[in-house]
């Protein structure tokens, strides 16, 4: 296993971390490098696992469950690239279904499904379903959805789907055009191969859905230019699997005098928000984010989640290198619809132990999140407090690659999250979890 630039930071001169957080009594906390940082907010340190796979705190335990390449049945395994998931109930008693995104184009190992599941045959993404019992352990799967491309993130439905979205504009070979959403019905009963596009092309990565108006928030992760964020308002309020096939408005996020959202580095400010209408959301002839020119922008926008009435949405990264604004380590914002705002809960300054958050979850207990890491180095499951307070929640052992998925089952007994590659696997974590203040 490679050494990471934060494993040598641990181990040997103390380097300085920086993170701010909304509604701390400071506006930057800072420690060593050398030091368990953060983790007396949590669980508590993270204890070594002897099987070098994943590191938990005490009393927790994790199964592996749905590793790339594991048989299915004849002719189909399990795709690879894993990544965005989301829980839904499963169809025994205390079961749960996963409904799990493959990030892949054409190329990795292959989401391979019937004809009627499949879309564009040379494309090797898709999404997979799995349902688990109330411990953990892998009762049954199959690949739900075939023939899409680079599946990276996506989000729950109100109605009880998952929306699996497409991080691309296109790539080689394609039979079809790609860079839209999908939805996949966890039971399998009415998943169509059949793109949403109303909720525009580009490269999408998670979306966010208000319960009450149907309403979905989408992130966009590109550049020259930079990525959009995108509110989607439904034509019909139907609230069911057909809400979103039946078109809608998509218009883009616009702050004024905020072109670039890596400029604010200050937690807890706020901005009124104005939405503008996207002319062309099937980007015929010019990419969306390409169609408007007073806008505001945001490097790697990555993952988004609905909870406490308001859409979480992260951008990874910003470097005043690529032409952001500023230089950022990973922001979490909000978009709250009753006040037309967004609000800076959470800023992670570079150089520090972590970097880099990409899916994201609200957890059950104390009202924080979950952050998958997808930075330099080693990566962790990232949690925090209700008062934003940051701690090492995993990390992986194994090798570098990004956690995904990370999502909660609905009891709130499981935390699920993905390693995404060499290979790719489930994670099912149990453990005392309990309220954090």
């Amino acid at each position: 296993m490679s050494v990471s630039r934060r494993g040598v930071m641990k181990g040997g001169a103390a380097g300085a971390l920086s993170i701010a957080l909304a509604g701390s009594t400071e506006s930057v906390f800072q420690t060593s490098a050398g030091a368990d940082v953060g983790e007396a907010y949590g669980y508590g340190p993270l204890v070594p696992d002897p099987k070098g796979i994943l590191d938990l705190p005490k009393g927790f335990s994790y199964k592996m469950l749905s590793i790339e390449g594991d048989p299915i049945s004849p002719g189909v395994v399990v795709p690879g690239h894993h990544d965005g998931t989301a829980t839904f109930p499963g169809g025994r008693p205390h079961t749960t279904r996963l409904v799990r995104n493959h990030e892949q184009s054409n190329n990795g190992t292959r989401a391979v499904a019937p004809s009627n599941l499949t879309y564009d045959p040379a494309a090797n993404g898709g999404t997979s379903t799995l349902e688990v019992d109330r411990n953990g352990n892998l009762l049954s799967q199959y690949v739900s959805l075939a023939g899409t491309s680079t599946n990276c993130a996506g989000g729950r439905t109100p109605w009880g789907t998952w929306l699996t979205c497409e991080e691309t504009e296109g790539f080689t070979g394609e039979t079809k055009s790609h860079g839209w959403v999908f939805e996949v019905d966890p039971r399998g009963r009415r998943t169509k191969p059949v793109p949403l596009t109303a909720l525009g092309r580009f490269a999408h990565e998670a979306v966010a859905v208000d319960p009450h108006t149907h309403i979905a928030y989408l992130t966009e992760d590109a550049s020259k230019p930079f990525g959009l964020f995108y509110r989607f308002t439904p034509k019909a309020h139907r609230g069911d699997y057909h809400t979103y096939l039946a078109g809608g408005t998509l218009e883009a996020m616009y702050v004024p005098d905020v072109p670039d959202l890596s400029a604010v580095q200050e937690p807890g400010k706020r901005f009124r928000v104005q939405w503008v209408k996207v002319p062309d959301p099937s980007a015929a002839a010019t990419s969306t984010r390409k169609q408007l020119e007073k806008i505001t922008r945001s490097q790697k926008l990555e993952g988004a989640w609905w909870g406490h009435g308001k859409a979480y949405f992260v951008c990874s990264y910003s470097h005043k290198s690529d032409g952001g604004a500023a230089d950022h380590a990973g922001q979490v914002w909000t978009y709250d619809p009753h006040s037309r705002t967004i609000e800076l809960q959470l800023v992670f300054k570079p150089g520090g132990r972590f970097d880099g958050p990409d899916n994201i979850t609200v957890s059950p207990y104390g009202g924080g999140v979950m952050l998958a890491e997808d930075g330099d180095g080693e990566q962790h499951l990232i949690g925090t407090t209700r008062h934003n307070k940051p701690f090492a929640m995993a990390r992986n052992a194994f090798n570098d690659s990004e956690f995904t998925g990370v999502t909660f089952s609905l009891d709130g007994r499981i935390l699920f999250a993905n390693r995404q590659e060499g290979p790719g696997v489930t994670f099912a974590i149990t453990g005392p979890w309990h309220r954090l203040h």
